[in-house]
């Protein structure tokens, strides 16, 4: 299970949350809005090479390569 970093659209609260699955809804704490998932560092591919373009969203592209 990940530890995700989440950031509240509403009332900007950022705050890390363990999840199931990178999928999952996840409520901020503060104001109980749907968090949106914040993504800070570097992004690496499964081969440990940087990818050229990656939006960190895996369930939007095919794959780092």
């Amino acid at each position: 299970m990940p530890i995700l970093q989440y950031k509240c659209p509403v009332c900007g609260k950022e705050f890390e949350e363990l999840v199931k699955s990178h999928e999952e809804a996840v409520k901020c704490p503060v104001c109980g809005a749907a968090a949106a998932r914040s993504w800070s560092g570097c992004m690496y591919s499964a081969t440990g090479k940087p990818p050229k373009k990656c939006s960190g969203k895996c369930s939007e592209c095919s794959g780092c390569g």
